[in-house]
């Protein structure tokens, strides 16, 4: 694969080819059809969002669940889209789309490269933000997912803090 971005059937047949689940990517096309919608708003609201971009970020986001389902999909992930020579951009989505993203200190924690994975860019904040949004391959209320990550995380856990950030920014910017 080269450094440019993938078609969006290119990217579903490398996840098939790469060992994702067929309910991964069920789930990847939900979060890709979501996402690309609010890519589509934001862009009408003025703001610029590469929609391609947050389309083939969003089919590729959990690329890493072809070989784990835990957290440390992310890094899985990202370590296959760079072996494979993808976007840097695309790259960035996968690493950043986890909660509402994982600082440094928290990455370190867990093993990987100590550095920021929070989503940065508009188009990485979308992708994170409708991949909480979409369970299994239906849309869900925030209000859900959020009980859900206090219930797996704790009341006091800071994922819940930054989701709730990256939907009231998301809501105000993109809707």
């Amino acid at each position: 694969m080269s450094n440019r971005l993938p078609t969006a059937d290119e990217a579903i047949l490398l996840l098939e080819k790469i060992g994702c689940s067929n309910r991964v990517i069920r789930h990847c096309e939900a979060v890709a059809k979501l996402a690309l919608g609010l890519a589509e708003k934001c862009a009408s609201n003025g703001l610029r969002v590469d929609k391609e971009l947050t389309n083939i970020g969003a089919l590729l986001h959990d690329i890493g669940r072809s070989k784990t389902h835990g957290v440390h999909h992310v890094a899985v992930g990202a370590e296959i889209a760079r072996s494979l020579n993808m976007h840097p951009s695309v790259v960035a989505i996968i690493e950043r789309h986890v909660g509402g993203g994982i600082t440094a200190d928290e990455a370190s924690e867990l093993g990987w490269e100590s550095k920021s994975y929070m989503p940065e860019t508009i188009e990485e904040k979308i992708v994170a933000y409708a991949d909480k949004l979409i369970q299994d391959a239906e849309v869900v209320p925030i209000e859900k997912t959020i009980r859900n990550l206090r219930r797996r995380l704790g009341p006091n856990h800071p994922a819940l803090e930054r989701v709730t950030k990256l939907h009231e920014e998301i809501t105000r910017l993109c809707r």
